[in-house]
């Protein structure tokens, strides 16, 4: 087992249900690797702005081939291992944790709430800017976080 940070392993930022009962392949190329480095530090950052609370990964790297089963677009995070799905319900509902995140210093690319069940994460690859987009995604659509 490959450790990233004290919290999160390589393992489990690269484990997918879906693409172990299609057949998949979800091993990480080169240049993923290196970015699920600075996942797995952003992540810790969350997990200590979240009280210490273990966080549920429930889908970090994903391959093209991964990603396209699961209808995600071509431009996902996750395909380049900057990107997490995840809930932390010993620290609050998922809008608890959305609140605690969006209002944090943490320099992410994009935090998206999802159908009020999960949170999406994605980090600045090394020389970009963080860009702190905040949404929210349900069946009415996309809309800014408030």
């Amino acid at each position: 087992m490959k450790r990233l940070t004290p919290h999160f392993t390589l393992e489990e930022l690269t484990h997918s249900d879906t693409a172990a009962r299609l057949g998949i392949d979800n091993a990480p190329h080169e240049e993923a690797v290196k970015n699920l480095q600075i996942l797995a530090e952003g992540l810790e950052l969350v997990r200590t702005k979240l009280d210490g609370h273990a966080i549920r990964i429930s889908s970090g790297f994903r391959s093209l081939e991964l990603n396209r089963a699961l209808r995600s677009k071509d431009t996902s995070r996750h395909i380049m291992g900057l990107a997490a799905d995840f809930s932390c319900p010993s620290y609050g509902t998922i809008n608890d944790v959305m609140h605690a995140i969006s209002e944090s210093s943490i320099e992410y690319e994009q935090l998206i709430m999802e159908f009020n069940s999960w949170i999406h994460i994605s980090f600045p690859a090394t020389n970009e800017a963080p860009r702190r987009q905040t949404f929210v995604i349900d069946k009415s659509g996309v809309k800014s976080y408030t």
